[in-house]
């Protein structure tokens, strides 16, 4: 058993001990490394201003990430390769092509945002040499201040593309080789590591099975994948949390598998990894994913912990349900399989028992025949947390009548649902707007939802409604008889 992490930061290597389990690695490298070009702004993910790159192995080869410093927990960075914008220049002084270009095109800012663009430009330069104008504004999604306006920052993007000069500059390109060597051998010391100060630990358990044995003697340890959630905990919340136990390096929880009958997704995968298969499989569910946070947050961020911490708005959940999600936890005793609306319990309650963790989801394949789709409202289109999020499947018989129907919501009740009382009305009733009119109302039975400073209960309940004459309205093409039926009224 190992009492330090092992990581690169920049160019050296790292063994370090003796932290708090809430300390982040803003701090680290701010307070302890005095790498002051990485800013802290919001403190909870959504400014960029602390964007660095985190490099680590993965299936394909060391894969380089935008992550928010300010919610990464020093715990979850054994195995990686950390990189500061101060790692960019070279020795003497010239800039990386990256930051010229933000320098010719006129993009730089005042000085505490530009790091943390260059960080997420950087990012896209590694791993994208043809990127669309789209691609580079989802990879600034989380980088928020525009003091310099979009256009000088997206203009940047493609001239570096363009004019992308020999890879040998690059500091990540000359030294990948060297850089991988040591993330393997780190990653073959097969212990366990406990880091403590003060009485707090960090655990980053060897193995899926020292982590089943370390949450039944730990049952109340606080588990970690990507912090998006439990870095709020520790930044606005001040929470002293021990011990806690980080899974971000599990392999056995990161795969993904596409099979005949549906797509198993291991807790450890983020929305980053999971993206691609979703959209090959079922685009509605993958296209959410642009949706829910910045490129950073989608970068740390898990589905396995979205479902995890149970939180009423979360995004993944309402579509999920409404899609028939197995859900797999596992503990020292075994496994257990669940649909997963039965999971959600009550407001801050799920059925999990101690010493159990999100192993794995199960989610079956749409039928060819049925329709399935996905809807966030929220202030803002990016980087925005749900006013509500409601999900639709549903399977028509051969008369045009309802077979089946789920709808599930998020941001309506004190848990993600389904609108079991709307589902029965329409099941057996014909796919029409005399139908879907007549049971409009019935969502106020199925939910009573809380004003707050996101939405009022009044808009939240008329969108709800309002979300399933949408879901009609693309699913049946009856605008016709729509604009009919509202003459009628009129």
């Amino acid at each position: 058993m190992n009492s330090a992490i092992r990581f690169i930061l920049n160019g050296e290597d790292v063994t370090l001990g003796g932290f708090a389990p809430t300390e982040t690695l803003l701090d680290y490298l701010r307070l302890k490394r005095r790498l002051t070009g990485t800013k802290e702004g919001c403190a909870e993910g959504d400014c960029g201003a602390c964007t660095v790159l985190v490099g680590r192995l993965s299936e394909t080869g060391l894969r380089y990430e935008s992550v928010n410093a300010c919610i990464r927990l020093m715990g979850s960075l054994h195995g990686t390769h950390i990189v500061t914008i101060e790692h960019l220049a070279a020795e003497d002084g010239k800039l990386h092509p990256v930051q010229q270009a933000m320098v010719d095109c006129h993009g730089s800012q005042c000085g505490f945002c530009t790091p943390g663009f260059v960080m997420s430009l950087y990012g896209l330069w590694l791993s994208n040499s043809e990127p669309s104008r789209q691609d580079i504004e989802i990879t600034l999604q989380g980088n928020l201040c525009r003091c310099t306006g979009y256009e000088p920052i997206l203009k940047a993007a493609e001239q570096v593309a363009r004019e992308r000069p020999s890879a040998l500059f690059d500091p990540i390109e000359r030294d990948r080789t060297e850089i991988m060597a040591k993330l393997w051998s780190i990653r073959s010391e097969a212990d366990t590591v406990i880091v403590e100060k003060d009485g707090d630990r960090s655990i980053v358990p060897a193995s899926l099975e020292d982590l089943a044995e370390i949450l039944a003697a730990e049952p109340k340890a606080t588990i970690v994948a990507g912090a998006t959630d439990v870095g709020l905990w520790v930044t606005k919340q001040m929470r002293r949390l021990d011990p806690v136990v980080f899974i971000n390096h599990l392999s056995e929880l990161q795969s993904i598998s596409i099979e005949p009958d549906g797509i198993t997704i291991g807790a450890g995968v983020s929305y980053a990894e999971a993206q691609g298969f979703l959209e090959a499989t079922i685009p509605a569910l993958g296209q959410l994913i642009d949706r829910i946070g910045g490129q950073q947050v989608r970068n740390m961020g898990t589905i396995g912990g979205n479902i995890a911490n149970g939180s009423p708005i979360g995004d993944s959940p309402p579509p999920l349900i409404a899609l028939g999600t197995q859900l797999t936890l596992r503990s020292h005793s075994g496994r257990r399989v669940m649909p997963l609306e039965h999971y959600f319990i009550a407001y801050g309650k799920q059925d999990r028992l101690p010493g159990e963790f999100v192993e794995k989801i199960f989610v079956p394949h749409p039928t060819e025949d049925s329709h399935f789709s996905v809807y966030k409202i929220s202030k803002r289109r990016d980087e925005d947390i749900s006013a509500l999020c409601g999900a639709f499947y549903l399977m028509l018989d051969g008369e045009g009548h309802v077979e089946t129907i789920r709808i599930a919501f998020g941001g309506m009740a004190a848990t993600p649902k389904r609108a079991t009382h709307v589902e029965a009305a329409l099941t057996g009733q014909p796919w029409s707007w005399g139908v879907i009119a007549a049971v409009r109302d019935l969502f106020d039975e199925d939910f009573q939802p809380l004003t707050d400073w996101r939405a009022t209960a009044e808009y939240r309940s008329l969108t709800a409604k309002n979300l399933l004459t949408r879901f009609f309205l693309e699913t049946a093409g009856a605008p016709t008889e729509l604009r009919r039926f509202e003459l009628e009224e009129a």
